[in-house]
């Protein structure tokens, strides 16, 4: 596990007028991936964004695009945020009813496949997929806003979750999402995370606060 997790900066909190500018931005200040959520409007009470605005934002960073899709059904819409250049595709247990075969088929399409769960989704849901995941995402929030504050109790959930990956020696990254800042960072990875997204924490401040602000996540 690494000492210095991930930085996964999510464009919700960025300037939707420069998105492009922001993703640029982001990589140059040394986030790790690129973290989208897509919501729908429906799986949770939020839109934001379609495959074409991916596909548009995919030339402007190298670093990997992780797409975590809050919509349901889910199944229709993987082909096409991969095909828009989705790294990795996050999804939830209950935005479908075959969760094995959504992560089979991510795979199949050449993505690395991951599980969301929600402040109230039982870990009981990655009994039987565990050993066919990339990643596990720990919502420390219910997912549809930006700025949510954590909730305290996601940290035991990520201890549990870190214990699950490791007695079968899984490689998989453990990422949290919501109200992830420099205050709570290190209690994070101390539970087990390796990823950590962050919106406000990263995109407060401006361009040019970016590299400090990532760098105070990493360090934290």
């Amino acid at each position: 596990m690494p000492t210095s997790p991930l930085i996964c900066p999510s464009i919700l909190a960025s300037d939707f007028a420069r998105l492009g500018q922001e993703i640029t931005a982001i990589e140059t200040a040394g986030a790790d991936w690129v973290h989208v959520d897509v919501m729908d409007g429906h799986f949770v009470p939020n839109i934001t964004i379609g495959p074409d605005v991916v596909k548009a934002l995919r030339p402007h960073a190298k670093i990997p695009f992780d797409v975590h899709l809050m919509v349901a059904p889910v199944d229709p819409w993987l082909e096409a945020y991969r095909d828009a250049g989705a790294d990795y595709l996050t999804v939830h247990p209950e935005s479908g009813p075959h969760l094995h075969r959504t992560l089979k088929r991510i795979r199949e399409l050449g993505a690395k496949a991951g599980v969301v769960l929600n402040p109230a989704t039982p870990l009981s849901v990655l009994d039987w997929v565990i050993e066919d995941v990339d990643l596990v995402l720990i919502m420390s929030v219910n997912p549809g806003f930006g700025g949510q504050g954590f909730i305290p109790s996601s940290l035991r959930k990520i201890e549990a979750v870190r214990g699950m990956l490791d007695r079968i020696g899984s490689p998989a990254h453990l990422q949290v999402d919501g109200g992830v800042n420099a205050a709570n960072a290190r209690t994070c990875v101390d539970a087990g995370a390796t990823a950590l997204v962050a919106g406000t924490a990263v995109f407060k401040g401006g361009a040019d606060a970016y590299a400090a602000n990532i760098r105070a996540l990493k360090g934290a």
